[in-house]
């Protein structure tokens, strides 16, 4: 993650269903689904503003992180998130073991 998001705070936003990261007047958000420990991971988008500077893998990082810190498991539906876990295999640890989509991709 590039320097200036490190101290960025990540909004888990349960009234849209949002973890939200905003930088200055933009925002980029994972959108999200949650059950009792368990959370799906579906869509990560931002203002196009934003593109190019790494915003995507800060919010992936500190949501990961965020999930890990308070015991979801993992369901990585989003491409990005999916792909970030895939080059990241650490992070496989907090994917539910019911989420057969890493074992598809031998």
């Amino acid at each position: 993650m590039k320097e200036e998001f490190i101290n960025l705070s990540l909004t888990k936003n349960d009234q849209v269903n949002h973890f939200e990261l905003h930088i200055g007047e933009y925002q980029a958000f994972i959108a999200f689904k949650e059950r009792p420990t368990k959370i799906w991971l579906i869509h990560t988008e931002s203002d196009p503003q934003l593109a190019g500077q790494g915003v995507a893998t800060a919010i992936i990082e500190k949501t990961l992180q965020y999930l890990k810190d308070h015991h979801y498991t993992l369901f990585p539906l989003c491409p990005l998130v999916y792909a970030y876990i895939k080059k990241h295999p650490e992070w496989k640890e907090i994917v539910d073991s019911s989420f057969e989509g890493f074992e598809q991709d031998k």
